[in-house]
């Protein structure tokens, strides 16, 4: 029986399993009587203009400057946008804001990662949600994490977010949003100024859609999303400098490349269908086969262009040399790297991470076959940011749950 709070898209055909493959939203997206201009693009920017009596002629122009204000100044108060008149800063004023998504709670681990729970308007009369969003510093390059729907619409086994009910997707202006955010909190906006805007310099240099959520689940507004994100003009992070993370929706997969050109990232973490059916439920309705068919065409992939395929590494489930033979087999003529993920636990999971020793084993296997196999460092597992912990406050950890947590992440 379905739960009757999330409603499954496609029932698994196996009784014994509790299992459903997809799962709806909750509620939609009420917007509030004053939009934010936060993730507009410069269509959107001009309309908003129109909106508060900007002769159409002059639209484009403005929309251009206020492009500027917003995603290379970086302002907050229409009062900054000193290139606009008085009168039309105070006309903006009225009927929208610069609100980006409001911070409920950041914490900071022991390794310079930083993880935000962000607080999102929820229909009228219910409650607000909450999603996460990660930063993670490394010497040559600050990665921001980011998170596409409340919850999730899959069911992946070992995925904390998994477990959690599909609620929203967000917008657009929620995913650009985040961004804005990262780069206010580590006063990022003065740092690129200061560079010339050179991504080196930035706090904030790369961008990964492997926070709470199945992008793919949520095309169009991603898809907006990273384009704003990715404008010269503007936040001016490349292409190339972000990474979508599917489990595999092949429906959007070639859109992603041919409408937003970003970097491919697939949780595969099997080699079999009858285990990827177990561990990645998605895999029932799109098997292997045609989930490496559809990377084989990715718009653009090439050498200088890989497809990143994630494997986690699940103690005696998916780690033995033989498996890692197979993958490297499965992926034969894919422009790829393998990105060796260590089990991050979380309280109530049946898996354990494998071996470090395992894992070495099985990464040279794969570096011997020719593919870049880097071993994932867990990050941030003291504060719930690692890979696959992520799980909002909409479905709170219990105070026990969170202790035993950290107690895996100290010890480990």
């Amino acid at each position: 029986m379905s739960s009757p709070l999330t409603t499954p898209l496609v029932a698994t055909d196996t009784a014994a399993s509790a299992l459903f493959i997809e799962k709806r939203p909750l509620e939609d997206y009420a917007a509030p009587a004053q939009p934010s201009l936060i993730g507009m693009t410069r269509e959107a920017l001009a309309e908003a203009l129109g909106e508060v009596g900007v002769p159409e002629r002059q639209r484009r122009m403005r929309a251009q400057q206020l492009w500027h204000w917003l995603y290379v100044r970086g302002v907050q108060d229409f009062k900054a946008m000193t290139t606009l008149s008085k009168d039309l800063r105070a006309a903006l004023e009225q009927r929208f804001t610069l609100a980006r998504p409001e911070i409920a709670a950041e914490q900071v681990s022991v390794d310079g990662t930083r993880k935000w729970l962000l607080r999102l308007p929820g229909e009228p009369g219910s409650d607000p949600h909450e999603v996460e969003c990660v930063y993670i510093p490394e010497t040559d390059r600050g990665t921001l994490c980011l998170s596409s729907q409340v919850g999730c619409t899959l069911n992946c086994t070992f995925c904390h977010t998994g477990t959690q009910r599909l609620v929203r997707n967000l917008t657009a202006g929620e995913i650009v949003g985040q961004v804005v955010l990262a780069r206010d909190r580590l006063n990022d906006w003065q740092r690129a100024m200061a560079a010339g805007g050179e991504p080196e310099k930035r706090l904030v240099s790369n961008i990964v859609m492997m926070g709470m959520g199945e992008p793919l689940y949520n095309f169009e507004a991603v898809r907006d999303g990273l384009n704003v994100v990715a404008d010269g003009d503007g936040l001016s992070i490349s292409k190339r400098r972000i990474t979508l993370s599917t489990s595999g929706v092949i429906p959007n997969i070639a859109r992603a490349g041919a409408e937003i050109g970003c970097m491919l990232a697939v949780s595969l973490h099997a080699v079999t269908d009858e285990l990827r059916d177990e561990l990645v439920p998605l895999n029932r309705k799109y098997p292997l086969r045609e989930l490496l068919d559809a990377c084989r065409n990715y718009p653009g992939v090439s050498n200088a262009r890989r497809i990143t395929f994630e494997y986690v590494m699940l103690k005696g489930v998916n780690d033995s040399l033989v498996d890692a033979k197979a993958l490297v087999r499965l992926l034969k003529g894919i422009p790829a790297k393998i990105n060796l993920i260590p089990f991050n636990p979380w309280p109530g999971t049946k898996y354990e991470c494998s071996d470090w020793e395992q894992i070495e084993k099985f990464s040279e296997i794969v570096f011997a076959a020719g593919y870049a196999s880097p071993v994932r460092t867990p990050r941030g597992r003291d504060i719930l940011a690692a890979c696959g912990q992520l799980k909002s406050a909409t479905e709170k950890l219990s105070a026990r749950e969170r202790l035993a947590l950290r107690a895996m992440a100290m010890t480990d």
